[in-house]
């Protein structure tokens, strides 16, 4: 039987450290032609909003260079891509393939070709040289990464000096009475929309339970300066229910 240290979570279930991301490969694999519309259902179009302030924040410039990790179908890409412009370069990495090939044909059917490419990468390990990007983002996927304090040192690795990270991921309510109504709504609507709408329902009843077992507001910050990043602080948005977190390679 595994040790205590050779298992992590996948969703409320412990499996062998070398079982999720296989796992976690398995649901974006089924989840992946549905992805859009159902962020969509899910989070009635908010998403878009917390979407956009995360680039609100990027100080990307004509000519910048980025990195969306686990970019999955590419909103943000979409709109660092635009920041940059052409003569700038944005990298849409992702683990899956599935979510890699929507969001390049996403991207390549909105015109965005020539400043942006594509790779298939884990977030743990990089494959980019030392202090290439002048900002690294990463939204709503840290939570399915198996070490997340590696990814986050990966990440660091990869800015420039003054570069900025910006993690996007679903927090903790501050308020109690909206956490048990977001509860309510995370482990009945949400598993039967992905039941009707993906005709998957397990699916979605996993990325529930993870948003329940990634760390809180505090915890996550805490983690941000242990991978050597600076200037870290964090914006609730929507009473908590998601929260975007930076840092800096100073």
């Amino acid at each position: 039987m595994p040790g205590e240290h050779d298992t992590v979570d996948f969703g409320y279930q412990q499996v062998p450290r070398g079982d999720k991301a296989r796992r976690v490969r398995e649901v974006f694999d089924s989840v992946a032609t549905r992805y859009d519309l159902m962020n969509d259902l899910m989070s009635g179009g908010a998403h878009r909003i917390w979407k956009h302030f995360a680039l609100s924040l990027t100080s990307l410039k004509t000519g910048g260079r980025a990195l969306d990790v686990a970019g999955g179908t590419g909103d943000l890409s979409v709109g660092m891509a635009q920041q940059v412009g052409q003569s700038g370069l944005v990298v849409l990495t992702d683990i899956n393939a599935a979510m890699l090939d929507a969001g390049r044909d996403r991207l390549i059917d909105a015109g965005l070709v020539g400043n942006v490419c594509y790779a298939q990468a884990d977030a743990e390990c990089l494959p980019f040289a030392d202090e290439s990007f002048d900002c690294v983002t990463i939204g709503f996927g840290l939570r399915n990464v198996t070490d997340k304090a590696r990814a986050l040192a990966s990440m660091r690795r990869v800015l420039k000096v003054g570069g900025q990270l910006l993690v996007l991921e679903f927090s903790k309510p501050v308020n109690t009475t909206l956490g048990s109504l977001y509860d309510s709504y995370s482990f009945k609507l949400l598993p039967l929309l992905g039941r009707v709408v993906a005709g998957d329902a397990d699916s979605y009843r996993y990325l529930a339970e993870s948003i329940r077992r990634h760390p809180d507001q505090e915890t996550l910050l805490a983690m941000l300066r242990a991978a050597g990043l600076e200037e870290c602080r964090y914006h609730n948005l929507f009473g908590g229910i998601v929260a975007v977190h930076r840092g800096f390679r100073c």
